[in-house]
């Protein structure tokens, strides 16, 4: 081949007829390429999740998904793989969609060896060319001070004050606060004011990840511990040795693992799961949590040995409705960031809608007056960002809507059911977003709005 090195680059091929998969793995491997086959969506996704493929190719029609479903899935899972669909007579159609959804190219029936090799080189090509741009943009990152947060408020003073206190100590942390207000900004001057700056800073969403795959990804699994682990992985306590682990919504940790995180606090060791050899790490945890864990506690959902071993120092973020004098600088900070993220010159806000910033009770706080921002930058036509810019929700019209009305004598399940759904109507059925604004995780809301037959109420 005149392309690059191609000796040990991973591909993946996806059909569903054994002659085809073994027609290119002969046909690749004999390039020097190494080659994984799979017969189905299910085997690629599996196989995605353990290895890192640079290209796939994928037929699109498979027995048990769509080919541009599992494009989509194929591109979540792993995002820098290129992806080549093969398409048959009559398939254009779903190969031009397939191109829209992030498809590298397509290779049509009849396959021709040729043309399948040059595909596969410049989808290498491009694949190459991006990830050097991704590790440039990360060492160039790296570079970079560590940002601070910004505030000039006595309430945000003392907690950075508190932050860079404790960061030399090895204690644990727990970093309080509502969703949005910046724990992650905090654990980042935890980390790098610390003796471990050097060493790794792995952050978890405890929330984000599923429970059945949670205590794997926090402490790796061994080859065949459960379907799909076709090889051993590593899990983060062991990727963030030396170095610092944030939990972040550590209160959506279920309770089987609350017991293994307890032993690896008091104890610093663990096992793989499916594993029987003990593993020790030297990891400082920094937790994050926007619940209350006393009443967590009360109510089943929190161990309270692990509250105490996690609760050594607690460093509190107070609510930017509590500290107004922050908001000018972070719309000017935001400002100056999405101007030149899109290119436009912006001079601050107008004094009207400054004073709608500072009257506004800011219930997403920080990240919610980002998204504004930005929203502002982006739609604006001036050179000042003014009234008419905002969102209704900080318009006088919008003034009112700020209130949810909870009828007297309504039941508790009600008034869940009434919030969580008006919370979903303001924010166009973004689930992710109105977990954030009501301070639970995305999964309690798809729990609490289940019907009486397991299927989502419609809001």
């Amino acid at each position: 081949m005149t392309g690059p090195e191609v000796h040990g680059t991973s591909l993946l091929v996806i059909d569903d007829e054994a002659a085809i998969r073994e027609s290119f793995h002969r046909l690749l491997t004999a390039q020097g390429y190494a080659v994984e086959t799979a017969a189905d969506g299910k085997e690629a996704i599996a196989l995605v999740r353990e290895h890192r493929f640079r290209v796939a190719i994928s037929d699109l029609r498979l027995p048990d998904v769509d080919g541009v479903d599992l494009l989509k899935m194929l591109k979540i899972a792993s995002p820098e793989t290129e992806v080549v669909m093969i398409t048959g007579y009559g398939t254009i159609d779903d190969a031009v969609s397939a191109i829209k959804e992030g498809a590298y190219d397509f290779i049509q029936k009849p396959i021709k060896k040729h043309l399948i090799l040059k595909v596969v080189e410049k989808a290498l090509e491009k694949q190459t060319l991006a990830s050097e741009n991704r590790e440039l943009k990360e060492r160039l990152r790296r570079m970079e001070k560590v940002p601070k947060p910004i505030g000039v408020s006595p309430a945000m003073k003392k907690t950075i004050e508190v932050a860079e206190q404790v960061a030399p100590s090895s204690a644990s942390v727990l970093i309080t606060g509502e969703s949005g207000t910046g724990k992650e900004v905090i654990a980042n001057i935890v980390h790098h004011a610390s003796r471990r700056r050097s060493a790794a800073f792995i952050k978890v969403n405890c929330a984000a990840i599923p429970e059945t795959l949670l205590e794997a990804e926090l402490f790796g699994h061994e080859k065949g511990a459960f379907t799909g682990a076709i090889s051993q992985r590593k899990g983060r306590f062991e990727l963030a040795d030396g170095g610092t682990l944030l939990l972040d919504e550590i209160s959506e940790i279920p309770p089987a693992t609350q017991v293994k995180l307890l032993r690896v606090l008091q104890e610093g060791e663990f096992e793989r799961v499916g594993g029987t050899e003990t593993i020790r790490a030297d990891v400082r945890i920094v937790a994050a949590t926007n619940v209350k864990l006393e009443d967590a506690i009360e109510a089943g959902d929190f161990r309270k040995d692990l509250y105490y071993r996690l609760n050594v120092i607690t460093i509190h973020i107070p609510p930017l409705r509590d500290r107004p004098e922050d908001i000018p600088l972070l719309a000017e900070h935001f400002i100056r960031i999405y101007g030149q993220i899109n290119n436009k010159e912006i001079d601050g806000l107008t004094k009207g809608a400054l004073d709608r910033f500072l009257t506004y009770s800011w219930p997403g706080n920080v990240r919610e007056l980002e998204n504004v921002i930005e929203r502002s930058v982006v739609l604006g036509r001036k050179r000042r960002i003014g009234v008419e810019d905002l969102p209704p929700t900080l318009n006088e019209e919008g003034g009112a809507e700020s209130v949810i009305r909870i009828p007297f004598g309504i039941t508790m399940h009600e008034a869940e059911h009434r919030i969580i759904t008006e919370t979903l109507r303001r924010t166009q059925g973004n689930k992710e977003m109105a977990a954030r604004l009501l301070g639970i995780a995305a999964r309690t809301i798809y729990r609490k709005l289940e019907g009486p037959r397991g299927k989502e109420s419609p809001p």
